[in-house]
């Protein structure tokens, strides 16, 4: 296979930093793992933790700068008892063994940690379920081992041609100001997805978190599924049932750092602070108030790449949505740099220790599970980030294309719409390196939280909250669900690889979101999803449904968006008309807000039907498009009789877009 820095001759002056980066990384691979496979390295979560046996229980914990360590819970009254103590190893691991009846399922337990100057409780690393307590708000471990588990029954859907992502959070999936759980997410979220046509569903918030308000992205316990929705069997039960329906489920992991919160998390675990984390000036996340994990040390990387099997060994998970990459590659984070120059992806700037871990994940992901898909959320563009391992890069299937939304937002934030580029519109939708897929989104949760506001919102303001109902006619409205509609067709139809919605949003959801905190009364008015709007058949909402699934659905069946050649038909400003193809699809757009325009002329040949027309009444449309016609191109013939390319002649509506297939040509009498 041919090395990814090879067909970019931009990346020539570079070819000895990224060569050096793979030697080192094979190098650290080699002392890492100590010429073992990979999968078979990463088994920190069968030999640390709470484990059963046959006689009782075994427990272990990497504490080295521990003095002594005791188990305390419920068992022993919350006192330091002789019979709980560990015994130290010479490695810096602590282990006990405790006999039939010592440990109860359900039990909540954690160590009492004492070391040179100090001591206190802390909740084991490896810990795979921990509670909080409703009046403390205090996170402990609990022992859990039902009698009865689980069991999975259903094989993952094998990995679909085009990645096609409903990014959801399990919390706020209820209508009810509350918090939601796994088994109403698998009753009442599994099948609109279902019905939506998504192939894959990101599960945002699993891993332990004890600020709920983090949106999960301040990780206490990176081995426990987070039990403010429910238990690992619920869990377990969704994802199983997911699968049964076709639909793929994938995890938010939030690697790039950790809660700073020691009681919970694992910052002083043993009183060290470097335990898993750097000293010094890069120990604090600058922009994040997070800790920040040293990738170069071999038992946090064997610690972290556990976690990756863990998930995908333990609940199926098909894979992972990688958080915070771009805060990893680099020193700085990455904040405050505009990424304008190659020079900036090999200045010096970069953490190789965290491409190293990178890198050894992926391949350890797909080493263990051949179909499980990483996506990394890049937003530098770093060459390599999206290349295969075996082709000298870093390893993700996909990067998310990050940009797309903020193109967006500039365009209908600062721009009127009479005035947007299309032909910048079209490359910006379509860039990505050569070696990568990218997952393309108008809006994903980032673009939905307090303090910003969703595209309908952006579009319809407060004409939102009195102008939805069919009953009240609208131009305010009128032009939000047009443009909303057009908005997302050209992203998903534009997009290299795959497309990803946040839950709500295919809709139009009306609200932000804000999760309950101080400032706000501890509200949870905005942390749901009102869904019984879509449902209303009085409301424009369901429209927006209506043509998210139409539109899934249509590119499902073509073969979109999987990475093909998006070619250029036409680009006029003027007119605010532009045409694309991808596939055997050509899409037809009028972004003109008052001029519809008859026989307009598309330089194309063949013979085509609408497969897709936003102006559809089920959409909300006005109906002026006739898709049960059968289009044909004609050659233009100017007044000397000469005889010009073909061209297809279109009704095109204000405001609209089509879809088109072009069809087989049986007979000349076709043309």
């Amino acid at each position: 296979m041919k090395r990814f820095y090879e067909i970019d001759p931009w990346l020539d002056p570079f070819k000895s930093v990224i060569e050096a980066r793979l030697n080192y990384c094979n190098d650290r691979e080699a002392l890492i793992t100590g010429g073992s496979k990979l999968s078979d390295f990463a088994n920190g979560h069968h030999w640390y933790g709470l484990h059963r046996t046959e006689k009782g229980w075994v427990f272990r914990e990497h504490a080295p700068n521990a003095t002594s360590v005791t188990l305390v819970g419920t068992f022993s009254g919350w006192k330091e008892e002789e019979r709980y103590r560990l015994l130290r190893t010479d490695d810096g691991d602590w282990v006990g063994e405790f006999d039939e009846g010592m440990l109860s399922h359900g039990d909540l337990y954690k160590m009492n940690v004492r070391w040179k100057g100090g001591g206190g409780e802390r909740i084991p690393a490896y810990a795979t379920r921990t509670v909080q307590d409703e009046v403390t708000k205090i996170f402990t471990a609990q022992v859990w081992h039902p009698s009865e588990r689980y069991v999975m029954k259903k094989t993952s859907p094998p990995p679909p041609p085009s990645l096609l992502i409903y990014e959801a959070h399990v919390g706020m999936a209820t209508e009810e100001e509350r918090t939601g759980t796994y088994r109403e997410f698998t009753a009442d979220v599994l099948p609109r997805v279902k019905n939506l046509g998504y192939n894959t569903i990101q599960l945002m918030a699993i891993q332990e978190h004890p600020y709920y308000g983090s949106f999960g992205y301040h990780v206490s316990s990176l081995f426990a599924a987070s039990s403010r929705f429910g238990t690992p069997d619920e869990l377990m039960e969704l994802i199983d049932t997911a699968h049964g329906m076709g639909i793929r489920v994938i995890m938010d992991l939030v690697h790039s750092h950790a809660v700073a919160n020691t009681l919970e998390g694992l910052g002083l675990l043993d009183g060290d602070p470097a335990l898993y984390f750097h000293t010094g000036a890069r120990r604090k996340h600058v922009a994040w108030d997070s800790l920040c994990y040293d990738y170069g040390k071999p038992k946090v990387a064997h610690f972290l790449l556990s976690n990756c099997k863990y998930w995908l060994e333990e609940y199926r998970f098909d894979g992972f949505r990688f958080d915070g990459i771009t805060s990893m590659l680099y020193y700085d984070h990455g904040l405050g740099s505009d990424f304008v120059s190659y020079k900036q992806y090999f200045d010096g700037n970069q953490d190789t220790d965290a491409i190293v871990y990178l890198t050894l994940a992926n391949k350890l992901i797909h080493q263990f599970n051949s179909g499980a898909v990483t996506i990394a959320e890049e937003m530098s563009g770093m060459p390599g980030i999206a290349a295969p391992v075996s082709s000298g890069g870093i390893g993700f299937d996909y990067r998310l294309a990050m940009g797309v939304p903020d193109i967006w937002i500039k365009m209908v934030k600062e721009i009127p719409d009479e005035s947007w580029d299309l032909g910048y519109l079209l490359h910006e939708l379509t860039q990505h390196r050569a070696e990568e897929r990218v997952v393309s989104y108008c809006e994903s949760h980032d673009q939905a939280l307090v303090g910003d506001k969703t595209l309908i919102f952006r579009l319809a303001d407060k004409e939102m909250y009195f102008s939805m109902s069919l009953l009240t006619p609208n131009l305010i409205i009128d032009r939000a669900v047009a443009l909303h509609k057009m908005i997302r067709l050209f992203t998903f139809i534009a997009a290299g690889g795959g497309y990803l919605t946040f839950m709500g949003n295919e809709f139009g959801h009306p609200e932000w979101i804000d999760f309950p905190r101080e400032g706000n009364g501890w509200s949870y008015k905005y942390a749901r999803r009102q869904w019984s709007l879509a449902d209303d058949e009085l409301l424009r909402y369901r429209f927006l449904n209506e043509f998210d699934r139409a539109m899934i659905a249509a590119g499902t069946k073509h073969g979109l968006p999987q990475l093909q050649m998006t070619e250029s038909i036409t680009v006029n400003n003027a007119d605010k008309i532009i045409a694309f193809r991808r596939g055997e699809l050509i899409t037809v757009m009028n972004f003109n807000p008052s001029v519809s325009f008859t026989d307009y002329g598309i330089p194309v040949k063949g013979k085509f039907r609408i497969i897709l027309d936003t102006d559809d009444p089920l959409f909300g449309g006005q109906g002026r498009i006739d898709s049960d016609q059968t289009y044909f191109s004609m050659p233009d013939h100017n007044r000397y009789g000469v005889t010009a390319p073909h061209h297809l002649k279109l009704y095109l509506p204000a405001r609209t877009a089509i879809v088109l297939l072009q069809e087989k040509i049986k007979t000349i009498s076709d043309l």
